[in-house]
This record gives C-alpha cells, structure tokens and sequence, in this order.
C-alpha cells in the first residue's frame, strides 16, 4: 500500500457517559445549590454543603425566597419557594428539626382562613413574575401549594397543629376533582403518596388515575406527541409524561401505567438529554435567566428519576 504522508486517524473517543456529561453542564451552568446537590446524589458529597447552600434563601419569617423557584423572583418568602425548601430537605434526610418547627411557623402565617396555602401569596407583587402567575389581593387555597408540602411533612413524620386542617382540606380537594390539569394531579400524587391513611390514598389514587387517561392528562406514546393535547394555557409541548406522575416506582401513580408505557417514557426522558450535557424545561421561558436556573434543576431531577428506576445513567 502507498504511503500518502497523512497522519492516522485518532481513535474514536469513548461516548460519555449521561452522568459524566450532566456533571459538565452542571459545573458550567448551575446555581450553588444545585452544584450541591448534583455531588451529594451522584459523587458522594455529604447533606451539610447542601443545607447551607439552601440557606442563602432563607428568610426570618421561616420561609424561603430569594427566586429559590426561578418563575418567581424577588427576596420574599412564598409557600411554592417553600415547598421547594422541603423537598431539598427531604432528599437530603434533614426534613425535621426546628427548622421545620419554623416553616410550619411560617405555613400558618401565610394560609388562607380555611388553613391552606395559597399558590402565591400577594407580597409577590412588585416584584417580577412569570407572566402565567397570577398576584390577587386574596388568592384562594390551592391543592398545587398545600399538597406536596402536607405530604412531605407526613412523610418525616412531623407533627405541628397547621398540619391538621391543611390535611383536611387537601382530602376534601383531592375528593372533589372532576377535572384537573397535569400540575394539580401531581400534586395531589405529593400528597396522597405520604398521607398515613394508605387505603384512603390507594382509593384516591385509582380514582384519579382514571382521571387522567380519560382526560388525557398524559402523554403516553412520545413518538406521537402531535396527538396529544397540551392544557388550555400551557406552553406548546408542555406534555406531562407517566414519569412526572410517578417519580419512582414506589410511587402510587405508577399503577396508573402500563410497564410498556413507563418504559417508553423512561426511554423518552434518557433521550431528552440536550448536547451540552443538560436536559430542557418543556414550560414557557419567558427570561433568559430563569430558564438557565431551571434547568440544571430539572437535569438533577431527571438523573433520580432514572436511578430510581433502576436505568443507567453512570
């Protein structure tokens, strides 16, 4: 064979790994805490880096601010940064404490008369917001706030006397659905997935299951997504997928879907995993900022829900 004088090719790389180009992005492109929390799930890191990065949006009232949800920005606490607060606690086993003691503190200064939480509460205004959030002088309860929070209190077993009516009025609300939309169903998931009266929740639970296939609040062949309508009001794409119902398999809304729908929509999550190494937000980006905050947010949380399923992301 003719010699040409050409160097040989190298050898082809190997391909990353999710894990190894998730840890790129998030080094490139995350906040503090979620830089904490991306080492304490998936390289050994301890729980205390990422406590004290989560109180940079704590606030004296108990609550949390600080945009900590990018959608709402501003330095004053809100019971959607809140709920947010808990669930980082939660996977970080530290959901209990005085700290909780002082959250509860705050979630009883800030219900409405029936006990429960408001989505928003109107000491938002005056400072910006996602366009899709509404700020009114006397917002009413809502199942989307109270449910996860009342859920993750039950589920770290903390008991505080807000704690009683907010769980009475998340049964009554999840009793009383008819029609919904994908946010409101998961939270009611949230909440049913860690209220202790377990036949109660298995009943809810397949109740609103139905609910969702008939009305279609899923998607559930993602080759089709044409074919699935997307909520009044939502972004264009803005599909719900069986794995944002049931984040892990002991999740009761895992028996809302078939293996063969749970798998597709696992494979469909793992192939959402962008170039630059970070999964995309499917909701309405409506500030370059906000949109870079939430989604090393959404990355952290699209790497557990696949371990939790078991698949191979490292």
């Amino acid at each position: 064979m003719a010699e040409t004088g050409a160097a040989p090719l190298p050898p082809t790389p190997p391909a990353r790994s999710p894990l190894f180009r998730a840890e790129h992005f998030v080094w490139l492109t995350a906040r503090v805490l979620e830089q904490r929390r991306f080492a304490y799930h998936f390289l050994n890191g301890g729980p205390d880096p990422v406590e004290t990065a989560l109180d940079a949006y704590r606030n004296e009232d108990g609550g949390y601010g600080h945009a900590l949800e990018p959608d709402l920005r501003g330095p004053v606490s809100q019971p959607l940064h809140t709920a947010h607060a808990l669930r980082v606690l939660d996977t970080i086993g530290r959901c209990g404490g005085q700290r909780v003691e002082r959250v509860c503190r705050y979630l009883t200064s800030v219900s409405a008369p029936d006990g429960a939480l408001p989505a928003i509460h109107p000491s938002q205004r005056g400072y910006p917001a996602a366009p899709f959030v509404s700020i009114v002088a006397d917002p009413p309860s809502e199942l989307l706030a109270t449910g996860p929070v009342v859920g993750l209190l039950h589920r770290n077993k903390v008991w505080h006397a807000w704690l009683f009516r907010a769980t009475d009025f998340c049964w009554q609300a999840v009793d009383s659905l008819e029609k919904s939309h994908p946010y409101e169903v998961e939270a009611a998931v949230a909440f049913l997935d860690s209220v202790p009266d377990r036949s109660r929740a298995e009943a809810a639970a397949d109740r609103l299951g139905r609910l969702v296939r008939e009305h279609r609040l899923v998607a559930l062949d993602p080759e089709r997504l044409d074919a699935s309508p997307v909520p009044p009001g939502y972004a264009p794409g803005e599909h719900h997928f069986p794995y944002d119902y049931a984040r892990t398999p002991g999740s009761l809304a895992r028996a809302w879907f078939t293996d063969e729908e749970m798998s597709r929509s696992l494979d469909f999550l793992a192939s959402e995993q962008r170039e630059d190494g970070g999964w995309p937000i499917r909701w309405r980006a409506w500030a370059p900022g906000t949109a870079l905050e939430a989604r090393p947010m959404v990355t952290v949380e699209a790497l557990r829900t696949l371990k939790a399923y078991g698949r191979p992301i490292g």
